[in-house]
């Protein structure tokens, strides 16, 4: 039986109130998935072809547009990936991080609008722990402790990610670790992005770090959270991710804040957002 709506609806409302780019419907029982107008099923995505084609021909025209150039093609999927997977992880890790509620959303339940920043989902149950309030409504699968729900959480992104890691992988020419390491960048810094405008970025830094120690497979590397000292000396957090977005090939003067290609001293001295973003 699907999750009734309010049990991740809250969770999704307050994601838009601080992120207003993002809105995420939840769809009923029997509601058909929206259909063109800028949609897309990340089942599509997943399956790669022309789907998929149409989805990064965006990232192409929005690189020549803003840029002024041609991007390489395994360039533009590696942008493509991280536009859809940015908003995708927080579908699971914001009612988590919010109320301890996991939903399970495989490919075929989530659909996306970036050019209006919406999602549509129709969730197939969720995980909480036993004192939530939702643990007996119809789709509630209740677990023992925080360290199982951790995992139904990487379980579940995982179940969504990899069919559409699947289908973008040929395109930019990554396999196996260095696409699930792109994962783990998605997963941390989408929730650590949406902490900060929640006021509540370092609980979301310690949580992460439990999510994500290192050697949780598929997922590769940690949260890996580092607090160097600012231009004012006071502790600036901040991350090296474990994969690289690309953008260097791009734009060679501007450089993500979390590169793994620069060093603590240039974060430091430039704490830019992700350029990507």
């Amino acid at each position: 039986m699907p999750v009734l709506p309010s049990a991740a609806a809250d969770a999704y409302a307050r994601l838009t109130e601080v992120h207003p780019g993002l809105a995420v419907t939840l769809l009923g029982p029997g509601e058909p998935a929206p259909e063109g107008d800028g949609w897309v099923t990340a089942a599509s995505l997943a399956r790669g072809g022309p789907g998929l084609d149409a989805f990064l021909s965006w990232d192409d025209a929005q690189v020549q547009r803003d840029y002024g150039t041609r991007a390489r093609p395994d360039v533009v999927a590696s942008f493509g990936l991280h536009r859809y997977a940015w908003p995708a992880c927080l579908l699971f890790t914001v009612p988590w991080f919010l109320h301890r509620r996991v939903p399970r959303l495989p490919v075929t339940h989530v659909s996306y609008d970036r050019t209006a920043g919406r999602m549509a989902v129709r969730p197939v149950d969720f995980a909480c722990l036993p004192d939530d309030p939702a643990a007996a409504r119809p789709g509630a699968r209740v677990v023992r402790d925080e360290e199982a729900l951790r995992a139904e959480v990487r379980a579940a992104v995982a179940e969504h990610l990899e069919p559409v890691l699947a289908g973008f992988g040929p395109r930019m020419r990554r396999r196996g670790r260095a696409l699930w390491g792109m994962a783990t960048d998605e997963v941390v810094e989408g929730l650590w992005y949406v902490a900060r405008l929640l006021g509540e970025e370092r609980r979301a830094m310690r949580e992460l770090e439990l999510l994500l120690p290192g050697a949780t497979r598929p997922f590769v590397g940690s949260a890996a959270f580092r607090e160097p000292a600012g231009p004012d000396d006071s502790p600036l957090p901040t991350r090296v991710r474990a994969s690289c977005c690309m953008f260097y090939t791009v734009r060679p003067e501007d450089t993500c804040a979390t590169c793994p290609r620069i060093c603590d001293a240039d974060r430091v001295a430039e704490p830019a957002t992700t350029a990507v973003a």
